[in-house]
């Protein structure tokens, strides 16, 4: 899968030395559904900006299918869509005219029939002639993401799209990037939903304090990052494990009664079958055994904390 968007080595520092993103490198592919993770003030609004055009780079380079984004403005921009976490919508003019409006921005000729459809999908097409002012907070989500898809782009980015806003619209949302994926259209996406990333990427990026600190399929991160554990519940509480136990380095908890095992499940030899056995010999009594898989979550805080406890 070829890329669609390369970022080399970008960096943005503001007037006053803050350095918001710091020498990223990334290519995206075309027709892909990546997720950039962060905590608030990581750097990912200012990456999208920096690449749709909004604000610009300090250093390094962005292209858009071949083309720069400096020098290739007017191209690189008409294959972008941009959905922003702030609502920034006229008031008063209704919900056809503002999307008519931005789709004539990119000098795409009237299709009424895309448009149309278009509000369908967002279940907004009875109210193409209110005005935006009379529209809810989620109907206002929806028309900025019909604005953005108004001149049917090939990139969609979703800068906190359902940051807020109510079920039914993110259903509705993630029903529409399914049906955008199976059309070619490439999306990039930042959330907090960490669920959502899990759900619908491809690929998934951390970034935090303005450095990518990964990026990869969010199964392979899950091989390589995330662990299993088995939780073994005992009969009795015991205040110490038992010495023919040590080779496993358990931990122990819930006041006595617990000990959990963290293993590779990709492994070949988890040691699984073996620990059960010796938890038998040293004269424990099993209540229950149960697993838990690491998920992206779990992956997404245990990256962050490791990325500030090395900056710090």
């Amino acid at each position: 899968m070829s890329s669609i968007i390369s970022v080399s080595n970008l960096s943005k520092v503001y007037d006053g030395g803050f350095r918001a993103l710091n020498d990223i490198s990334l290519d995206i592919k075309s027709g892909e559904i990546l997720a950039l993770l962060g905590p608030n003030g990581a750097g990912k609004t200012t990456l999208i900006s920096v690449i749709c055009g909004i604000v610009n780079a300090s250093a390094g380079s962005v292209t858009v299918d071949g083309y720069d984004i400096v020098k290739d403005y007017r191209i690189t921009r008409s294959m972008i869509g941009l959905v922003p976490q702030e609502l920034t919508l006229s008031m008063f003019v209704s919900v056809w005219d503002t999307i008519c409006f931005s789709r004539g921005l990119f000098g795409k000729k009237p299709n009424p029939l895309y448009l149309e459809q278009l509000l369908k999908d967002l279940s907004l097409w009875d109210k193409k002639d209110n005005d935006i002012l009379t529209l809810s907070g989620g109907m206002k989500r929806r028309v900025l993401i019909a604005k953005a898809l108004s001149h049917e782009p090939s990139i969609l980015f979703l800068d906190e799209p359902t940051a807020g806003v109510d079920v039914e619209l993110r259903k509705d949302m993630w029903v529409l990037v399914e049906k955008l994926r199976q059309t070619g259209v490439t999306i990039i996406l930042t959330t907090h939903y960490i669920e959502e990333a899990e759900e619908i990427a491809d690929r998934v990026g951390v970034i935090n304090e303005g450095e990518l600190i990964v990026v990869d399929d969010k199964e392979a991160l899950k091989h390589k990052l995330g662990k299993r554990q088995m939780m073994i519940e005992l009969e009795q509480t015991i205040e110490s494990i038992p010495e023919s136990l040590w080779t496993w380095s358990l931990e122990l908890s819930g006041n006595g009664s617990r000990l959990t095992y963290t293993y590779d499940s990709y492994s070949e030899h988890t040691g699984i079958a073996e620990l059960l056995r010796a938890v038998d010999k040293s004269g424990l009594l099993l209540k229950d055994v149960n697993t838990s898989q690491s998920s992206l979550e779990d992956i997404f805080i245990g990256l962050v904390k490791v990325n500030n406890e090395g900056s710090a």
